[in-house]
């Protein structure tokens, strides 16, 4: 099979897509879109309230925080767990790096807010990730270089020279004349640039496409990215300009409703081509499909880059093993690429709330503003249309003048906005009380059944973040490891939990299992610290009693328990108030090391000997010092006792018998 022949094939997979989507997506995500924002839904009356029950953007923007809290106030919802006890120290560090390249080489909060917003508007939320090689253009002057720094920059093979100047000076010759050299020389330069890094991208719902059949994105047949992108991007890339501008086609997607919807240009139309051919836009698709392209019978997985109205001109086209695509949905279907959305649960009460409140105003602006029942000809309508506060009406006889009196709607309403926001709850999740916003919820008498209360209303937010981490977030992590494996060769200096460390990702094995731990991140906070308080009172008696380094609980484990009680608390940089079990793992394996080098450096075992010969010795004779002390001591205790018995006896036989000792 040529280009040609798989250009065709890939065109048929886009049209089948795009109708599949237009028949049952876009115009539900453009509907959904609407009611997020609260337009209007289509059958206002003039003269009567419009107003929009914002159920939908209120129940989204309940949850987004609290997703938001689970998944970034800790960097270790997902981990990377090792296979063996060897492999645990490239494991912890994999996560760190993994979790590195999501929050500092991109912007992983604004990533997963976007992420998880489409998931809840429109029922299925993309990301894409990939090693960006891109080259880019740069021009730059130098000024005052010399011969050899001219040769050293290009020397570089991405370095092109634009253009150079001579900066001369004037010098006296040896036979006393001017002459004029040159001093320096100022440079222009073309210089072309690598990014190399990894990158994390949310994908727009209208530009990601899949085979109508596909129950998963593992085994989805095609799957494609579709958006636009200028020539001279293309070009950037490497791919030749005159052949971008015969197949670029027309930018199908700028005209599209659900894109002009999204950017507010329904009324305004499309944005106005520029005028640089280099920044005219191009429909580029990023496709991932399972095709026979070798012809052997057995069809493999390709990635192919088209270009053109339906995608039919390749640009690249290579096997691969890897769907560069994360993909969430908040509830889950069988058998299905895309779930249900927070719009699926709450489009019905909008409306129904929209109506019921329209009709509550229009009720209460008729009560307060009663219409009124006039004789014709029996009254003066200028006084009646007059609003003025105690003003006269006047009339030909009594009773000409009425009020029309209406019976209002609000004792029937208010109970059904009550229901309804019940149903809203029982189907979302999401209520006062998950917000702690509930006084009557939560005049509990004990805190065990305030605490159920708020587990209760948080079940499904738990269900939320625990689809959400189980099927994309999951992938995400152990796609971009993948990358890091695949694409780079070389050790990084960077910033890991507060210190500066190697990072060598040619140690890292991208099988490493992936642990979620978001299921926790639910619970309340004060019961965890107090399980984990309980578990370090159990730790710190086992290390007392069997030392740091026994089996059942070693310090980098105890240090691992500090650590998550003050993530709990709400501070990522632990490393401000304890060690991390990273640097305890490090600083045992340090002095192990150490340790083991010294008894096997005999220069070292020598000087131990020395050392322990010289303390041998001194003790020694510290031991003989106190011998001799203690013996002279005694001595002179003895020599005392003599002489007061010698006085004794003097003293009883009455005479006085010189001695050589002092009186006392």
């Amino acid at each position: 099979m040529d280009n040609e022949a798989l250009g065709s094939i890939v065109s048929g997979e886009i049209t089948d897509a795009l109708n599949h989507y237009d028949q049952e997506f876009s115009a539900k995500r453009i509907k959904a879109l609407d009611f997020y924002l609260g337009e209007p839904l289509g059958n206002e009356v003039d003269g009567k309230s419009q107003v929009i029950s914002q159920d939908f953007a209120d129940t989204v923007e309940t949850i987004i925080p609290s997703l938001m809290r689970i998944f970034t106030a800790s960097d270790k919802y997902v981990r990377f767990a090792a296979r063996t006890a060897e492999d645990e120290p490239r494991a912890d560090q994999a996560s760190d790096y993994v979790n590195y390249i999501i929050n500092h080489d991109n912007p992983g909060f604004r990533i997963f807010s976007h992420w998880f917003r489409d998931s809840l508007m429109y029922g299925l939320g993309v990301v894409k990730y990939y090693y960006d090689d891109t080259t880019t253009v740069e021009e730059a002057e130098y000024e005052n270089l010399t011969e050899g720094e001219i040769a050293l920059l290009l020397a570089n093979p991405d370095v092109e020279l634009i253009s150079q100047r001579e900066n001369m000076t004037t010098i006296i010759g040896d036979d006393g004349e001017d002459v004029e050299v040159v001093e320096s020389y100022n440079l222009k330069l073309r210089i072309k640039k690598t990014s190399g890094r990894i990158r994390i991208e949310n994908v727009p719902p209208e530009e990601f496409m899949f085979n109508r059949r596909a129950k998963s994105l593992e085994d989805a047949r095609f799957v494609c990215h579709r958006t636009m992108m200028t020539v001279s991007d293309l070009v950037s890339m490497g791919y030749d300009q005159d052949e971008i501008e015969t197949y670029a086609g027309h930018p199908q997607l700028e005209v599209e409703q659900e894109r002009q919807v999204r950017f507010g240009d329904i009324e305004s139309g499309t944005e106005t081509a520029p005028s640089d051919p280099s920044q005219r836009e191009v429909a580029v698709y990023d496709t991932v499909m399972l095709v026979d392209f070798d012809e052997d019978g057995v069809a493999e997985r390709r990635r192919i880059l088209s270009i053109g109205d339906s995608g039919s001109y390749i640009l690249e086209n290579e096997v691969t093993d890897n769907i560069p695509f994360a993909v969430i949905s908040p509830i889950m279907m069988p058998h299905r690429l895309v779930g249900r959305s927070i719009f699926d649960l709450t489009e019905d009460l909008q409306v129904i709330k929209s109506t019921l409140m329209r009709q509550y105003l229009d009720s209460t602006y008729l009560t307060v503003n009663p219409r009124t029942i006039a004789v014709e000809g029996m009254v003066n309508f200028d006084d009646l249309l007059d609003s003025t506060a105690g003003g006269i009406v006047r009339v030909r006889q009594p009773g000409a003048v009425q009020t029309l009196s209406g019976q209002g709607v609000g004792g029937e309403v208010q109970p059904l906005m009550r229901y309804l926001d019940e149903v809203k709850e029982s189907r979302t999740g999401m209520s006062k009380a998950s917000q702690g916003l509930d006084a009557n919820a939560l005049q509990s008498t004990t805190a065990s059944a305030v605490a159920a209360t708020v587990r209760g209303a948080q079940a499904k937010l738990e269900a939320y973040a625990r689809s959400f981490a189980e099927t994309g977030v999951k992938d995400l992590f152990r796609g971009i490891l993948k990358l890091v494996a695949d694409f780079q060769q070389q050790e990084r200096i960077v910033r890991l939990r507060n210190t500066y460390v190697p990072v060598d990702p040619r140690e890292f094995d991208s099988e490493f299992d992936v642990i979620v731990n978001v299921g926790l991140g639910t619970a309340d906070d004060e019961q965890k610290i107090a399980f984990i308080q309980a578990m370090m009172a159990e730790g710190k008696t086992i290390i007392s009693q069997l030392g740091p380094d026994n089996p059942l609980c070693s310090l980098s484990q105890y240090a691992a328990m500090l650590q998550e009680i003050v993530e709990i608390g709400g501070f990522k940089d632990t490393a401000r108030f304890f060690g991390t079990p990273q640097a305890v793992s490090q600083a045992q394996a340090a002095q192990a090391q150490q340790a083991q080098q010294q008894s096997n450096d005999p220069e070292m075992m020598r000087i131990q000997q020395e050392f322990e010969l010289k303390r041998f010795e001194a003790e020694q004779e510290i031991a003989l010092k106190r011998e001799k002390m203690a013996a002279e001591l005694e001595l002179r205790r003895q020599e005392l006792a003599a002489e007061a018995e010698l006085r004794l006896r003097a003293a009883a036989a009455g005479s006085s018998i010189s001695t050589n000792l002092p009186r006392a």
